[in-house]
């Protein structure tokens, strides 16, 4: 019998990509626009998977009507799972995978683009140039080399940032709960704490996870240890940043800068036209007001190779689920860690 999967905020990339890797698999593919919430959760009557993307809202009560609709399993075509109830999807014996590297290289490239952009004022330039205005007043930045970069977490993707990062002749300082060593070696950075990474750098890169350990971590406190006129770069989580902190701190002249590919409260808005809307969210509506802050729409992913990438994992997890082989990409509710870096899961599956 041929498994069905529906596809929760489908795009048209999505339907795009997932169509051609389905051509190796056969699935019966059904894309919706809607997002996953305990409202939209009775549409996933008749299909064993449900594929959700990062504003997709599977709580406990969404899940529990997954469940009494017989979806096996919730597959996430994206990294980031802190919109997954997985105490829940456990307890209702759903079984939850996603795409942990899509493709490094694409978010590290769009963080390192973000902060040129943001220093040198290209955005501003291309819209003068538009209008004949060739005057360069305000279009000021500074030289990257000889400056202190701050990498808060070394996974993949803070890895290959700092590797390009290198190539500017920046000094990288750089925290992670498991620092790598050996890499740090290899490429002649050193790791240190958060306070030093906060007084000395005069750009701070964000590319942890959102845990409680981690949610608001750039807040008043740490904002209030930094350089004068620093620049803030996030392309991982929203709510590594307290919002109202990052306004305050821009307002102030603290931060010099702010460049942001996601947002705290991102779901309502990101990767949806209001081109012809009044924003009601009026913390994202000051961020907007400020000519020393960009913002792109979470699109730092956004590569064709990612995009191959996330539907070839996405289907791969899927077949090895039924194929009853070890899920490598299995979150364990317990950890929040995949197989087989989780000692809990037995021959591969987290139940």
């Amino acid at each position: 019998m041929t498994k069905r999967i529906l596809f929760y905020d489908s795009k048209p990339y999505d339907i795009e990509f997932f169509e051609r890797a389905n051509k190796n698999y056969g699935y019966e593919l059904k894309f919706f626009k809607e997002k996953l919430d305990k409202e939209t959760a009775i549409l996933s009557k008749g299909y064993n998977i449900v594929c959700l993307f990062v504003n997709d809202d599977a709580s406990d009560e969404a899940i529990k009507i997954l469940k009494e609709n017989n979806v096996d399993l919730i597959a996430l075509r994206c990294a980031g799972y802190n919109n997954v109830d997985l105490a829940s999807a456990y307890k209702n014996r759903i079984h939850v995978v996603r795409v942990p590297a899509y493709s490094p290289y694409a978010v590290a490239e769009h963080t390192v683009a973000l902060m040129l952009t943001l220093n040198r004022k290209t955005h501003k330039a291309y819209l003068r140039t538009r209008e004949l205005n060739f005057s360069i007043n305000g279009l000021m930045g500074f030289d990257m080399y000889g400056k202190t970069v701050g990498v808060i977490g070394t996974g993949q993707i803070g890895k290959i940032a700092i590797q390009i990062l290198k190539g500017f002749g920046v000094k990288i300082l750089a925290y992670d709960v498991y620092p790598d060593k050996n890499f740090a070696e290899k490429m002649d950075f050193e790791y240190t704490d958060l306070d030093n990474i906060f007084s000395e750098s005069d750009i701070i890169t964000l590319h942890c996870p959102l845990t409680p350990q981690t949610k608001y971590m750039i807040n008043e406190n740490s904002i209030a240890k930094m350089k004068e006129g620093v620049v803030i770069i996030n392309t991982s989580r929203g709510k590594l940043i307290d919002t109202k902190a990052l306004i305050n701190g821009l307002k102030s002249g603290k931060i010099g800068g702010a460049g942001l590919d996601v947002y705290e409260e991102e779901s309502e808005y990101f990767f949806e036209d209001y081109s012809t809307q009044v924003i009601e969210d009026d913390v994202l509506a000051r961020l907007l007001t400020f000519p020393n802050v960009l913002i792109t729409s979470h699109q730092a992913f956004f590569t064709k190779e990612a995009l191959t990438n996330i539907a070839e994992t996405t289907l791969k997890n899927i077949k090895d689920f039924y194929d009853g082989i070890p899920l490598k990409n299995e979150i364990c509710y317990r950890c929040g860690q995949t197989f087989p870096g989780c000692d809990k899961m037995k021959k591969g599956r987290c139940f």
